[in-house]
C-alpha cells in the first residue's frame, strides 16, 4: 500500500490523515507530560529526596532529553503512527521488537487509568462527606473507581471518530494546563514561601544524593517526562514530520522541565513547618497542592486546583488513548498482534479495534492498581525498560541504511546513543530491588504471544530472530541480578557497595549496548526500514 514519501510532507500515510502541524504535535508532548505528574510528582519527590528533588527533575529531564534523540532521529526518518513500537523490529527482527513494543505499550496504555485515578483522588479532599469516601489515602473505593472508569470511557470517545477532535480538545487544555501550573507557583511562593525549607529539617538532601537519583526513577520524574513520545507515536498524522517531530518532542521536554522545577521548588517552600516534624519522608497529603492552598488560605487557588484536577489529568489521559492505539496498529503491522487490532476505519482514519483493546486493558489496570502512586511505580520502570532499544535501534539502522533520508539525525550520535543507553540502565537500577525484578517479571508475560506466532508459523525462520535478540534477554536479566545485588540505598542486598555498583551498571551496560548493535540484522532490517520510509505497511510475521 504505497503511499507519497512522509518527508515529502504528504497529506496521508496508509490509512492514516496527516492532519497535526507542528504545533499541535508540540501540545500533544506537552500535554503527555503535563498531566497527573504536575499535581503528585512534586510531593512524592520531595518525600523521597527532600528539598534536593529539585535536582531529580533537572537531571530527568536532561536524561529524557539525551534519550530522545535517538528517538528523534527515528521519528523523523520513520514517521509511522506507533512508532515506539516498531524501530527495535526494523532493526532486529521481531523478537527484540516484540519485547521492546510490549514493555512500551505495557507503559503507555496504563497511563489511562492512573490519569482518571489523579482526577478522582484530588476530589477526596473535596469538602463533602461523599467525596471523602473516594479515597482512603492508599487506594480508591468503589464509587471512585466507578468514577475513574467513566472518565476512562470520555477519553476514549473524544478519540473515537477523528484525531481533529482531540487535537482541537488538546489545544484548548493545554491553556488551562499552562496557566493553573503558573498560578500555582505564583500563588504559593507569593503566600507561604519559606526559604528555611531548604536547609532545615534534615538540609537540602536529607536522605543522600542515592535517594535524588531514586526519585528520578520512581517518584514521578520518569513518568511525567515519558510523555515525549506521543509526538512520536502520533508522527504519522503530522503534516511534517521531519519539522514537526524534533520541535515538539525537544520543545516539550524543555518547556515542561522548566514547570516542573518551578512547582517543585514552591511546594518545597510552601509545606509548613508543623508537618515535617518527621521529616519530608512524613508529609501526606491525598491532594497536595491544594492541601497546601488551603493550609495558606488560598482558597481561589485550591478551588482551581480541584477544577484542573480533571483537566490535566484528563488532557493526557485522551493523549495516550491516542497514541497507544497506535502503537497496538504498529504492533499489528510487526507481525506480533491480531491482525484485526490493525484495521482503520476508511472514513475516520482511526484503528478503532485497538481503541476497544486499550479500553479493556485500561480498565483491568484500573481495577488492580487503585491509587496513584502505585502504579506510577509500575509505570516508570516499565518505560524505562523500553528505552533501552531505541538507541541500540538509531544506531543499527544508520549502519545498515545509511542511505535513508534523515531529516532530523541525532548530533553526535556515535556519543549520544551509548550515553542514553548507560543511563536509561541507571535509571532501571535506580528504581529499587524488588521492584526493578518484579516489573522485568510482568514484561516476560507478553512472550507467550510471540511464541504463539512461532508456533502458528512452526517456528520456521526462527534462528536469525532470535540470535538478534539474544542480548536483550540476557541484558535484562544481568540488570535484575545487579538490582538485587547492589547496595541498600537502592534496595539491594549489599553485595556491592554504594558507588561500586553504579560504576559496574555503567560499564556493563556500555558492554552490552555494543553487543546490540553487533546483533543488528542488516539484511532484514535495509529490506523493513526501505519500505517504512517511503509509506509502505511491511509484512513482518516473526519467523521471516
Amino acid at each position: 500500500m504505497a503511499t507519497a514519501s512522509p518527508v515529502s510532507g504528504s497529506a496521508s500515510t496508509g490509512d492514516y490523515r496527516r492532519r497535526l502541524g507542528t504545533f499541535s504535535l508540540l501540545m500533544v508532548g506537552l500535554s503527555s507530560i503535563i498531566g497527573s505528574g504536575w499535581l503528585f510528582g512534586a510531593w512524592k519527590a520531595a518525600k523521597v529526596a527532600g528539598p534536593a528533588a529539585i535536582l531529580a527533575w533537572v537531571l530527568g529531564a536532561g536524561i529524557m532529553i539525551l534519550i530522545g534523540l535517538s528517538y528523534m532521529e527515528l521519528g523523523s526518518t520513520f514517521p509511522k503512527s506507533g512508532g515506539m513500537v516498531r524501530y527495535a523490529q526494523y532493526s532486529h527482527g521481531s523478537m527484540v521488537g516484540f519485547m521492546g513494543g510490549w514493555s512500551n505499550w505495557v507503559a503507555i496504555v496504563s497511563v489511562i487509568p492512573i490519569e482518571a485515578e489523579a482526577s478522582i483522588q484530588y476530589m477526596s479532599s473535596w469538602k463533602w462527606h461523599w467525596a471523602k469516601g473516594l479515597y482512603d489515602g492508599k487506594e480508591l473505593h468503589p464509587l471512585g473507581l466507578a468514577l475513574a472508569g467513566v472518565l476512562v470511557v470520555v477519553y476514549f470517545l473524544l478519540n473515537y471518530w477523528t484525531v481533529r477532535l482531540y487535537a482541537m480538545a488538546n489545544n484548548f487544555i493545554m491553556i488551562v494546563k499552562f496557566t493553573v501550573p503558573a498560578l500555582t507557583i505564583i500563588g504559593l511562593i507569593a503566600s507561604g514561601f519559606h526559604g528555611g525549607n531548604f536547609s532545615h529539617h534534615g538540609g537540602f538532601a536529607p536522605y543522600g544524593w542515592a535517594a535524588v537519583l531514586s526519585a528520578i526513577a520512581t517518584s514521578g520524574v520518569v513518568f511525567a517526562y515519558n510523555g515525549f513520545q506521543s509526538p512520536i507515536n502520533l508522527a504519522g498524522e503530522a503534516r511534517n514530520p521531519g519539522r514537526s517531530v524534533p520541535l515538539a518532542l525537544i520543545g516539550a521536554l524543555v518547556v515542561a522541565a522548566l514547570v516542573y522545577v518551578g512547582l517543585q521548588t514552591a511546594f518545597v517552600g510552601a509545606v509548613p513547618g508543623h508537618l515535617l516534624g518527621h521529616g519530608w519522608s512524613g508529609i501526606d497529603f491525598n491532594s497536595p497542592f491544594a492541601d497546601l492552598a488551603i493550609a495558606w488560605n488560598l482558597n481561589w487557588l485550591a478551588i482551581t486546583l480541584y477544577a484542573d484536577a480533571f483537566v490535566s489529568p484528563s488532557g493526557t489521559g485522551m493523549t495516550y488513548t491516542a497514541s497507544t492505539a497506535r502503537m497496538i496498529q504498529g504492533m499489528k503491522e510487526n507481525g506480533t498482534f491480531p491482525k484485526i487490532f490493525g484495521r482503520v476505519h476508511p472514513k475516520y482514519g482511526i484503528p478503532q479495534p485497538a481503541m476497544w483493546l486499550n479500553l479493556a486493558v485500561s480498565f483491568v489496570f484500573l481495577f488492580t492498581f487503585r491509587g496513584w502512586g502505585s502504579l506510577a511505580d509500575v509505570i516508570s520502570v516499565a518505560t524505562v525498560i523500553s528505552y533501552v532499544t531505541g538507541p541500540v535501534s538509531a544506531t543499527v539502522l544508520r549502519r545498515t541504511c545509511p542511505d535513508l533520508p534523515r531529516p532530523a539525525p541525532a548530533p553526535a550520535l556515535k556519543i549520544v546513543a551509548p550515553a542514553g543507553f548507560m543511563f536509561a540502565s541507571l535509571l532501571l537500577f535506580w528504581s529499587k530491588w524488588p521492584l526493578t525484578g518484579e516489573v522485568i517479571g510482568i514484561m516476560a508475560l507478553g512472550l507467550p504471544i510471540y511464541v504463539y506466532y512461532g508456533w502458528r508459523a512452526r517456528f520456521a525462520g526462527w534462528a536469525p530472530h532470535l540470535r538478534a535478540g539474544i542480548w536483550l534477554v540476557v541484558y535484562l536479566a544481568w540488570m535484575a541480578m545487579l538490582s538485587a545485588l547492589g547496595s541498600a540505598k537502592f534496595g539491594g542486598h549489599g553485595v556491592l557497595p554504594y558507588g561500586v555498583d553504579m560504576a559496574v551498571v555503567a560499564v556493563t551496560s556500555l558492554a552490552f549496548y555494543f553487543w546490540g548493535v553487533r546483533s543488528g540484522w542488516a539484511g532484514p532490517s535495509r529490506e523493513v526500514a526501505g519500505e517504512a520510509s517511503v509509506g509502505e505497511e511491511p509484512d513482518l510475521a516473526p519467523v521471516g
